[in-house]
């Protein structure tokens, strides 16, 4: 093949590459992936309920970190929380039986009920995870 033509697939292919990696980014979610895309102020709820399992998950894509899961009247929900860094940062901890109220946006993730938790109360203590719109605190947007 000419020298010419290779060069000129791999330019078109670069610009290609290069316009289209903005779009297919930002599916990805806000801030890397850390849920605020997922997150639909119209779908939140308030679910009170008892841990049943603190898990820690190293997956990408927005759904690592701290994650519960938390039974309810209406069934059982894996709770996104956020970082485990943050969360230890924030001085919470979480453990089975605690009996917590989450307030979040509840989404399908891989065909289960999930809960982008937005804030988490067990007693008089409230986490704040996310504001209004979803974006998370540890992403230091919108902080000046």
């Amino acid at each position: 093949m000419n020298p010419r033509r290779v060069l000129g697939i791999l330019l078109i292919f670069a610009a290609v590459t290069v316009s289209t990696a903005p779009v297919a980014y930002s599916q990805m979610g806000a801030a890397r992936g850390k849920g605020g895309r997922l997150y639909n102020p119209a779908s939140e709820t308030t679910v009170k309920g008892t841990v049943e399992e603190v898990k820690t998950i190293s997956r990408g894509r927005g759904w690592g970190g701290t994650h519960l899961d938390l039974k309810t009247e209406s069934g059982t929900f894996d709770v996104h929380l956020g970082p485990s860094g943050f969360l230890k940062k924030q001085n919470f901890k979480f453990a089975k039986g605690d009996q917590i109220e989450v307030t979040g946006s509840k989404v399908k993730y891989q065909g289960h009920d999930a809960i982008i938790a937005r804030e988490v109360k067990i007693g008089a203590k409230v986490l704040t995870l996310r504001d209004a719109q979803g974006i998370p605190e540890w992403s230091g947007r919108g902080r000046r």
